[in-house]
This record gives structure tokens, C-alpha cells and sequence, in this order.
């Protein structure tokens, strides 16, 4: 058998395997509790590791470990970034959100407030930081595709890409909450493993020699002790400064405004349980940041030559499948072609897993929050809100996979800070303030979650992500989403999270304070009791 045939036959292994799984869970399932909550019935572990399966993306895998390669120290800034941001999911959210929720974020956000504009906001909101997350893992898709098939063709980058579109939307549809965790369990568990055994290879090259590993990086990037040095990508000017403090700020506060990370807080039979989940989560979170940071050195340190040109030319994105290629005894040899193989195929099924998770959860508000509870009043079948999941999990996957045709130009993990930054900015006001603060009201969370997410979106139209950035001198590529005759660039920030998170929680307060409607003690007592307590958390939320 030839490398290409290994490659192919690995390839399809990991995709038929998550398949399988889905029919399967989707004989499990029956009635809205099942599709939505995966009918409750995750322990702590299971859920931490379905946690780790779809917070781990292509962005960390990829992404990561692909900036660390290029930037070093900065790059490294990311894996920093998403774990110390699961302190404050554990703080502040997991617990009180189980208690006081249902299936989403808007269950709990309604439950003291007017139904209608309340849902509509989070539900809105829900999609388009879903959709910012998916456009990443497109991206990845089709990087991977491409390296795995040997050929660099737009189009075929382009079917890869409509391809994953329609395998998460098959997901969605066919297996539900329970198909998705299952997926995302095995992703989980083949991700650390494949991560594991490349880091051991790396070592091993290295003696275990951490100094040798860090030396040859910084050696071999042509940038010397400068690349194992703060500043390299964010120190060069004010901006570059202001950028990464944006960076910060916007990873550290999003990840408790994820809704395909809330709504995994709703699978598990008790508040203990979601606390465990975090836990597990964190442990497994924190192991995989810190092989990031050998995979990533480790690509600078031993790629070179084509290779070195093609992570470059990837934005980083292929740093680790070459890296596995090399460790295995380079391109041309069995092992590089089983390593690569085995590493894309773990990719490719972290970016399903991913897909899935995202597209059930913002199809799932649209069909709960939108259909269900504003256009139907509460009184819409579980069939019915089922039926309209799946024809918003298509919708979905077409408005991602036209996105993320202009979008395969940029870094995934970069791709996924921005959907950091509008979580943060319009999801998490509205859960602080609804969970502990009594004066908080309809037109507050409305205005909050409205004023966020205009305020973040906005920013990033108006910034060098959409244009102004030009030609790449070495690659030829256009770095920014506009073809590279148009500036519309006014705002010099590449991440919005400085300025937008702030006036998150500052509209989310103008709101509350200039309206005038009856404060209602008894809700938010009951809201309070139950999240604290988890007394009626199985409770339907309606009123």
C-alpha cells in the first residue's frame, strides 16, 4: 500500500467511525430532552471529556500550535489565553447555569424578563458567534484536505470545505445532543493520544532536552532569542500592545459566553456533576496547552526548507500534520505517511466534532428560543421544534460554508479569538448581570446583548481583519477578507474585545437603568435560590 492509500484509508477510518456513532446515538434518542440535553444522562467525566472534544478545535490544535511555530512566545499567548479562561467558566457560570437553565443560554436569561425580545437577542447572538467559531474550523478543513491529498487546488479547498458543511449538518440532524457528545468523547480521546505520541517523538529528538528543543527553535526561526522573547508579533508598537491586551481580555472572559459551551452544562444530571465536568475539563484543557507548546517549537525546530515555506504559507495551520510527517521519518518514508495520516485524520475529527457541537447549539436556539417560545407562544410539538432544528442546522451550515470560501487566507486560531471576542462581548454581560444583579431588566439584557454584539461585529468590519492589510510580500496572498484594493480599515485593532466587552456591560446597564419597567423581586429571588441551590432545575422555564 502506497503513503497516499494509508492517508486516504486512515482518513476515511476516522470519519466512517464518527458516522457510525451518530446513527447509533440517533436510535437512542426520542423527544426534545434527548435531541437537546442528550436526555441528561452524561456523568461528570463524560461530559469533561465532551468538554475537552469541543473546546479543543482546530483552532488549538491547528491554530495554536501554528502561531507558536511562527511567532514563538506570542504565540504561545493563545494556549494561555483559553485555559486561564476556564476559571471564570468554573467562578462564575457552570454550576448557576446548570441550575437555573433548561436547553439555552435564553432559557435562563428569560426567566425573569419578557419571553420575546429577550429570546430573540440570545438567539441572534448564539448564531453569530457559532457562526465566527465554524468559519475556523472550515478553514482548517480545507488546509488539511488539501495537504492530505497533495494537491493545492482552490477548488477542491473549496468542495472540502462545502463537504465538512454537509457531514456536521448530517450530525445535527441524524444524532442529536447524544450523537455529538458521543463524537466528541472519541474526538477527545484520539486527540490526546495522537497529541501525546508526536510530543513524546519531539522529545525523544531532543533527549528530552527541553533547553535543546527551545535553542533549535529560536536557532532555526532566523529570529534568535528574540523568538523565545515577549513581543515578537504584539511588541512592536502601541498598537501591536493594545492588540494583545484586546487578545487577552476577549480569551479570558469568552469562554463563559460560548452557547456550544453552556449548553454542554445542561447534559448532566446534577450541579455536581457540572462542576466535575469543568474539573475534568480543566485537567484535560491544561495537558493538551502544554503539548501545544512542544508541537509548536517543535515545528520550529525541525521543519525546514518546503516545509518550513508551506506552514508559513498556511498562516501556521499546517505547523502540526508536517510536524508528525517529520517526526515519523519525513515526507516519503511509511511512518511520516502513517504519522501525517493519523494526526490529519485526528484533526479532521476534531473539526466534525466541533461543527457539530456549534451548529446543534445555535440551530437548537433557533428553533427553541425563535420558533418555539416567540413565534409559536410555548405551544409548538417536540416534533415540530425537532423538524425546525434540523432545517436551521442546514440554513446554518450554508451561511458558514459561504463565509468561510473568503476567509482561508487567515490563522484559525485568530479566526477564533474574534468569536471569543463577540461572546464576550454580548453573552456574558447578560448572564453576569441576570445571575447577580436584582435591578437588571427585559430592555438591559436586550440592549446588552444587542449592544455587544453590533459594538464587536462592527469593530472587525471596520479593522485589518476585513482589509487594509495588502499583499503578503513572500506568499503573494491577500491577508486581509476584501480584495486588496479596498480600506475601509478606520479601527487599527485586529481583535474587538478592548473596546466591545466594556460597552457590553455598559449598554447592558444604560438599558436597565433608563427603563421603566416594575422590578420583579420575586423572579429574581427564585432565579437566585435555584441557581444556588438547583432546587426545580428540572423545572420547566416558561411562564
Amino acid at each position: 500500500m502506497n503513503d497516499q492509500a494509508i492517508t486516504t484509508v486512515l482518513f476515511l477510518a476516522v470519519v466512517a467511525l464518527t458516522v457510525g456513532i451518530t446513527f447509533w446515538a440517533s436510535r437512542q434518542s426520542s423527544g426534545t430532552n434527548d435531541f437537546y440535553a442528550g436526555g441528561r444522562s452524561f456523568s461528570g467525566f463524560q461530559n469533561g471529556l465532551a468538554i475537552g472534544g469541543d473546546y479543543m478545535s482546530a483552532a488549538s490544535f491547528l491554530g495554536i500550535s501554528g502561531a507558536i511555530a511562527l511567532s514563538g512566545y506570542d504565540g504561545f499567548l493563545y494556549s494561555i489565553g483559553f485555559l486561564v479562561a476556564w476559571l471564570v467558566a468554573l467562578l462564575l457560570v457552570a454550576e448557576m447555569l446548570r441550575n437555573s437553565g433548561r436547553y439555552t443560554m435564553a432559557d435562563q436569561l428569560a426567566y425573569r424578563m419578557k419571553q420575546r425580545p429577550v429570546r430573540m437577542a440570545a438567539a441572534t447572538s448564539t448564531v453569530a458567534v457559532s457562526v465566527f467559531y465554524l468559519l475556523a474550523q472550515m478553514v482548517g478543513a480545507g488546509a488539511l484536505v488539501t495537504l492530505l491529498l497533495g494537491v493545492d487546488s482552490q477548488g477542491l479547498k473549496n468542495l472540502t470545505i462545502i463537504g465538512v458543511g454537509a457531514l456536521m449538518i448530517f450530525y445535527v440532524t441524524v444524532g442529536g445532543m447524544k450523537g455529538t457528545t458521543w463524537v466528541q468523547i472519541v474526538k477527545a480521546v484520539l486527540l490526546m493520544a495522537g497529541s501525546a505520541l508526536i510530543v513524546v517523538l519531539v522529545l525523544v529528538k531532543f533527549g528530552f532536552n527541553l533547553s535543546d528543543l527551545l535553542g533549535t527553535a529560536a536557532s532555526n526561526s532566523g529570529k534568535g532569542q528574540a523568538f523565545l522573547e515577549p513581543g515578537l508579533k504584539y511588541g512592536a508598537t502601541m498598537t501591536s500592545k493594545l492588540d494583545f491586551l484586546s487578545l487577552g481580555i476577549a480569551l479570558v472572559l469568552g469562554t463563559a459566553g460560548l452557547p456550544h459551551i453552556l449548553i454542554r452544562f445542561y447534559t448532566v444530571p446534577t450541579a455536581r456533576d457540572a462542576r466535575k465536568s469543568v474539573l475534568w475539563a480543566i485537567g484535560l484543557i491544561g495537558t493538551f496547552y502544554l503539548f501545544t507548546l512542544v508541537l509548536g517549537f517543535g515545528a520550529a525546530a525541525l521543519l525546514k526548507g518546503d516545509e518550513a515555506a508551506k506552514v508559513a504559507e498556511s498562516k501556521g495551520n499546517l505547523a502540526s500534520p508536517l510536524l508528525a510527517e517529520a517526526v515519523g521519518g519525513g515526507a516519503g518514508s511509511t511512518g511520516g505517511a502513517v504519522l501525517l495520516a493519523l494526526i490529519a485524520a485526528v484533526a479532521f475529527a476534531t473539526i466534525l466534532a466541533v461543527v457539530a457541537g456549534l451548529t446543534l447549539t445555535s440551530s437548537a436556539s433557533v428553533a427553541h428560543d425563535i420558533y418555539n417560545s416567540v413565534i409559536k407562544k410555548g405551544k409548538a410539538t417536540e416534533k415540530q421544534e425537532i423538524r425546525v432544528t434540523r432545517f436551521a442546522a442546514a440554513g446554518i451550515g450554508a451561511i458558514s460554508i459561504a463565509l468561510a470560501i473568503p476567509a482561508q487566507n487567515l490563522n484559525i486560531a485568530f479566526l477564533v479569538a474574534l468569536a471569543f471576542a463577540v461572546a464576550a462581548s454580548a453573552n456574558l454581560p447578560a448572564i453576569v448581570y441576570n445571575m447577580f444583579w436584582r435591578g437588571f431588566n427585559t430592555r438591559g439584557a436586550v440592549w446588552s446583548i444587542y449592544g455587544g454584539l453590533i459594538s464587536a461585529v462592527g469593530l472587525v468590519i471596520f479593522s485589518p481583519v476585513v482589509s487594509g492589510k495588502g499583499i503578503d510580500p513572500v506568499s503573494g496572498q491577500n491577508l486581509s477578507l476584501l480584495p486588496a484594493s479596498i480600506d475601509i480599515s478606520w479601527f487599527p485593532l485586529e481583535n474587538p474585545g478592548l473596546l466591545s466587552i466594556p460597552l457590553g456591560f455598559f449598554f447592558g446597564w444604560l438599558g436597565s437603568v433608563t427603563s421603566k419597567e416594575a422590578r420583579s423581586e420575586e423572579r429574581f429571588t427564585e432565579l437566585e435560590v435555584r441557581a444556588l441551590t438547583g432546587a426545580g432545575a428540572e423545572g420547566a422555564i416558561q411562564h
